[in-house]
C-alpha cells in the first residue's frame, strides 16, 4: 500500500485539528471557570456532531462523483478529472484563506472565542448556543479535510487514513494543553505547519491545472468540435511534449526524478511535484506563492499592507458573520 498519499492530509488534519481543539479547550476552561461544567456533554456533542457531519459530507462527495462518472460512459474521462480539478480550486481557496485568517486571529482566538461562549451562556438555551459554536468550529475545519481529499479522491482511501492519523494527532496536542498542562510552542508549530501547508496548496494547483488539461485532452478526443479547445495540441511534434491548455514542457525529469518512485513519490504527495511540468503550470505556482505566501509572511510578522489588509478586513467580517 502506498502511504505517501497519506502525508498532506496528515498534514492538513493536524493543522486544522489543532485549531479545531484550541477552540473546544478554551470553551471547556471557561466553562469550568464560570462553573457551568453541566455544560460540558454539550461541547463533547458539538465535537461528535461536527466530525459525523465532516465524514457524511466526504461520503456524499464521494458518491456524487462515482454516479457521475458512472452515470455517462461517454464523457466519464472527461467529468472525473474535470471535478478533481474542481475541487482542487476549492480547496486551495479555502485552505489559503483559513491560513491566512488564522495567523492574523491566532492572537485574539482565546478572546474571541471566550465572548463568542459568553454570549451563549447568556440565551435561554445555553446548551444548544455552546454545541452550536463547538459544531460549526469542528466542521469548518473538517470540512477543509474532507474537500482536500475530495480534490485527490483517485488516491482511494489512503488519504482518509492520513486524515484519522493527524485528527488523532490534533487530539492528543489538546489532551497535552489542557489536560495535562504540556507547554507548545503553538506559535512555532503553527508557523511550520502554515509553510508547510502554503506548499502543499501551491503544489495543488500544479495539480488542479493538470486535471484541467486532462478533461479538455479527454473532451477533444470524445468531441472534434471541442478539438479547438486544445490549442496547444498540435503544436508540438512529440506526444510527451504536448499539453491541451499548460503550454510548452518546461522539464521532463521521468528517468531522473520519476514521481511515481521514491523519493518523487513524496514530492508529489506533499508538495505537487510533477516530473513532466508545463509552462503554465510553472507560472502558477510562481504566482500563487509570491502573492499568497507574500500575504502569509506579513501575517506571520503583523505588517499586512494595503489592499491586502483591507480585503483581509472584509473576509473577516464575512467569514466571522458566517459563524
Amino acid at each position: 500500500m502506498d502511504l505517501s498519499s497519506a502525508l498532506p492530509t496528515f498534514v492538513i488534519t493536524l493543522r486544522e485539528g489543532v485549531e479545531a481543539a484550541l477552540v473546544v479547550g478554551i470553551v471547556l476552561a471557561y466553562l469550568k471557570k464560570a462553573r457551568q461544567s453541566h455544560l460540558t456533554p454539550w461541547v463533547y456533542g458539538g465535537v461528535g456532531v461536527g466530525l459525523a457531519a465532516s465524514g457524511m459530507v466526504g461520503v456524499l462527495l464521494s458518491w456524487f462523483v462515482q454516479n457521475l462518472g458512472q452515470s455517462n460512459e461517454k464523457y466519464g474521462p472527461v467529468f472525473e478529472p474535470l471535478l478533481e480539478g474542481v475541487f482542487s480550486l476549492m480547496a486551495i481557496g479555502l485552505l489559503s484563506w483559513m491560513l491566512i485568517w488564522m495567523t492574523q486571529n491566532a492572537r485574539t482566538l482565546k478572546t474571541d472565542v471566550e465572548g463568542a461562549i459568553h454570549a451563549a451562556l447568556n440565551q435561554a438555551k445555553a446548551g444548544w448556543g455552546v454545541f452550536a459554536l463547538i459544531f460549526f468550529a469542528v466542521i469548518r475545519e473538517g470540512f477543509e479535510t474532507v474537500l482536500f481529499i475530495s480534490a485527490k479522491f483517485q488516491q482511494g482511501l489512503v488519504p482518509a487514513l492520513g486524515a484519522l492519523a493527524g485528527l488523532a494527532g490534533a487530539v492528543a496536542i489538546g489532551v497535552m494543553l489542557f489536560k495535562l498542562g504540556i507547554r507548545l510552542n503553538l506559535r512555532k508549530f503553527f508557523m511550520v505547519m502554515g509553510v508547510l501547508l502554503l506548499l502543499i496548496v501551491a503544489g495543488l494547483v500544479v495539480t488542479a491545472l493538470g486535471h484541467f488539461d486532462a478533461a479538455l485532452n479527454a473532451l477533444a478526443s470524445l468531441d472534434r468540435k471541442s478539438a479547438a479547445l486544445c490549442f496547444f495540441q498540435e503544436r508540438f511534434v512529440k506526444a510527451e511534449n504536448r499539453s491541451c491548455i499548460l503550454g510548452p514542457m518546461v522539464w521532463n525529469f521521468s528517468k531522473v526524478l520519476p514521481d511515481d518512485k521514491f523519493p518523487g513519490l513524496i514530492l508529489s504527495a506533499l508538495f505537487g511535484y510533477t516530473q513532466r511540468l508545463f509552462m503554465v503550470q510553472g507560472v502558477a505556482y510562481g504566482v500563487f506563492l509570491i502573492a499568497v505566501g507574500g500575504i502569509y509572511f506579513q501575517s506571520v510578522t503583523g505588517k499586512l499592507s494595503w489592499p491586502w489588509k483591507k480585503v483581509e478586513r472584509l473576509l473577516n467580517k464575512i467569514y466571522l458573520t458566517k459563524i
